[in-house]
């Protein structure tokens, strides 16, 4: 059942940016676009719930319960970034709005990049991580946890690799070839109109 919830809340985070999207850009209705968009969160609640009411009843924890607590925390922590993203290519796509700003390239501006993007892996590893300590402190049994810490193990690992990227390119900062025009500085936000 969780695995299902879980597939359910991914297949329904595409088909509710979809239709605010749509309302927002082909039927002019940016109001009713954004209520749309505001009811993405309330998937990852009720995914939290069926999780907490399934181990309340006594589901032993398992690889299903881990993986519940990591899609909602990377649910929550790249959420806005993955709206944003397809909001900017959307507009662009449908409304005349301007192209979608690519990552820089090189230089601080490409490490500051990297340096955001791992901020955003972090986050929802840390938010995984909390949330699977609460479920081992709601279990409140070692002999039935050890799936849940595994999670919380390879949380730990995915945070280290980005942490790790992101020093990368502060250390060794990716240089524009010899001869290359010079990229402009890009702030990666979206115009007024596309902002939530």
């Amino acid at each position: 059942m969780i695995v299902t919830l879980i597939i359910a809340c991914e297949v329904g985070f595409w088909v509710l940016l979809a239709a605010g999207l749509s309302m927002r850009y082909l039927a002019g209705k940016p109001r009713a676009g954004v209520a749309v968009l505001l009811l993405e969160p309330l998937l990852e609640l009720v995914l939290l719930v069926a999780t907490a009411i399934d181990l309340k009843h006594g589901a032993e924890p398992d690889w299903k319960h881990g993986l519940a607590a990591v899609y909602i925390g990377f649910s929550c922590a790249m959420g806005h970034y993955m709206i944003t993203w397809a909001d900017a290519r959307f507009a662009h796509r449908f409304a005349d709005g301007p192209p979608p700003v690519k990552p820089p390239k090189y230089g601080t501006a490409r490490t500051v990049h990297e340096w955001k993007t791992a901020a955003r892996w972090i986050l929802a590893a840390a938010i995984a991580i909390a949330l699977l300590q609460g479920a081992v402190w709601y279990v409140d049994d070692p002999a039935q946890s050890g799936s849940l810490r595994t999670w919380q193990v390879r949380m730990l690992f995915v945070a280290g690799i980005n942490l790790v990227i992101a020093l990368s390119y502060t250390v060794w900062p990716k240089q524009a070839p010899a001869g290359a025009p010079a990229e402009q500085e890009r702030t990666g936000s979206l115009t007024k109109s596309s902002s939530y």
